[in-house]
């Protein structure tokens, strides 16, 4: 799906040294992290089991919604330890090891918040995610045009935002037994317009949904 130089990264050390040192920011600015919380209560169940792929001390999910367990999963475990909405978690780089140690059909939804740039195998991730998934699980993939450019895959760093959308619509499709991946896009007018009005941009809010159709062995 992807050729190999696309797969690049600019900086090709070990992932896990670039995050060694946790960073408790947040990537994305107010208004996007206001959509993926309201996009979550849409498409999230009560009392379900979520996986959260790629996290950090936050996880954005809605705050009176109860979960029966939320699994946790990143590069930095000072990130994950402080992250409140994690009953538990475990750190893993995907890049080197794409096997989850998780049991098959046991989530009802997958999500990855804006990290699916870094990932350069997001086919076997994606395999990985149809697995551990339950029937009709959902997973959900949100991004916004921020990255660290260092980090990201070739295919990601050279695109558009269009492209980058029609790039995670393919990880869907490279896997049989996923729906047909589903858009929720939220772009801010032109900067200029807004400076006009005395108002600040905000980041374009991307996500892709698709949910896991059928049962096939592994």
């Amino acid at each position: 799906m992807l050729r190999p130089e696309q797969r690049t990264k600019l900086d090709d050390t070990n992932d896990l040294y670039f995050y060694d040192v946790p960073r408790f920011v947040t990537h994305v600015d107010e208004g996007f992290i206001s959509r993926l919380r309201d996009l979550y209560r849409e498409r999230l169940q009560p009392n379900t089991r979520i996986l959260d792929l790629m996290s950090s001390w936050v996880s954005h999910l809605p705050n009176k919604m109860e979960f029966a367990h939320v699994e946790g999963h990143g590069m930095n475990e000072a990130e994950l330890a402080k992250n409140p909405q994690l009953d538990s978690y475990f750190v893993q780089n995907l890049n080197h090891n794409s096997k989850l140690p998780l049991e098959d059909t046991d989530f009802d939804a997958v999500l990855i918040t804006v990290s699916i740039q870094y990932l350069q195998y997001p086919e076997a991730v994606l395999s990985e995610i149809y697995r551990v998934l339950k029937p009709n699980g959902v997973v959900i993939i949100s991004f916004s045009n921020r990255m660290f450019y260092q980090k990201a895959i070739a295919a990601w760093r050279e695109g558009t935002d269009t492209e980058r959308v029609r790039l995670v619509q393919k990880y869907f499709q490279s896997v049989d037994g996923f729906t047909p991946p589903e858009l929720v896009i939220h772009q801010p007018p032109v900067a200029g317009f807004l400076q006009m009005l005395g108002i600040a941009g905000g980041d374009p809010f991307y996500a892709v949904i698709a949910r896991k159709t059928q049962d096939k062995s592994f």
